[in-house]
């Protein structure tokens, strides 16, 4: 107790009692549990703290709104300035169903969505037996099984689920599908019915080179060339929204060379847009 790796306490001479030997506190006041914390371990709980914030309005982090608080008035005095965020955004409308889906999965559970998809007029119900939770271009997804519709796999956004109600029907638990894989092939959340992965060669523009190859595209990227003329990668990816949409935020940038089939359809949205 009176050593500096243990808790470094002013101790008085021990008295001795016969054989009995006993130590004092120097402060008769003196508590254990009420030591200051050190330097070091201030430091340590100030980085945690800092970190823990950045977790705030996420459902399964309520705790953190009240946690926070009683630690920079109780053992941290002075606040320090936030110098690390999250790419997420606490305000997106659905994440409020992010803790009670993530629980469904957990726990195996089939809930009854009520489901607003941006083509239809009204909301309609949706029973899923959820799988999965992916987030996307700071949007969350659900994946799961779906008995009564053709295509039996959904992935509904969040922010289009009006109202979640957990069913009593059985589980069907996943057996085919390996989420560790499932995403390999594609960009997003998107994998198209009956497509398959193509052969995808895309010529960047110099200024863009660095920017790409430093932030790949997906994991199947390969340089190809790089040139005066610009980078060419190659991607065996499965063509889908997501890639298509990415394609065009390149602006410029970015010339598809093959297949030929996503070039057409780059150049004619292009041409809709400059319309």
């Amino acid at each position: 107790m009176k050593s500096a790796d243990g808790y470094n306490i002013d101790l008085d001479e021990d008295y001795k009692d016969g054989k009995t030997r006993y130590y004092r506190y120097s402060d008769p006041d003196f508590s254990i549990n009420n030591m200051p914390l050190s330097e070091t371990d201030v430091n340590h709980l100030k980085e945690a703290m800092i970190l823990l914030s950045q977790f705030k309005g996420m459902p399964q982090f309520e705790w953190v709104e009240e946690v926070i608080p009683k630690l920079q008035q109780g053992i941290i005095p002075e606040k320090q300035k936030t110098i690390m965020s999250f790419d997420a955004n606490q305000y997106l409308k659905g994440i409020e169903w992010l803790g009670d889906l993530y629980n469904a999965i957990a726990y195996k559970k089939v809930m009854n969505i009520t489901y607003q998809d941006f083509k239809a007029p009204e909301p309609y119900m949706l029973e899923i037996h959820p799988y999965y939770l992916k987030q996307y271009n700071n949007r969350w997804f659900l994946f799961g099984f779906n008995p009564k519709h053709e295509r039996a796999l959904w992935n509904p956004a969040l922010d289009r689920i009006v109202a979640i109600k957990e069913s009593k029907s059985k589980h069907k638990p996943n057996k085919d599908i390996d989420w560790e894989d499932y995403f390999d092939d594609i960009i997003g959340v998107t994998k198209p019915e009956k497509s398959k992965v193509e052969k995808i060669e895309l010529l960047f523009t110099p200024i863009s080179a660095q920017y790409v190859l430093t932030k790949p595209i997906h994991g199947s990227q390969k340089k190809l060339k790089d040139n005066e003329d610009g980078l060419l990668i190659g991607l065996e990816v499965m063509v889908n929204t997501e890639l298509i949409n990415l394609i065009l935020s390149f602006g410029e940038r970015v010339k598809v060379i093959k297949p030929a089939s996503l070039k057409t359809d780059i150049q004619k949205r292009l041409a809709v847009a400059l319309r």
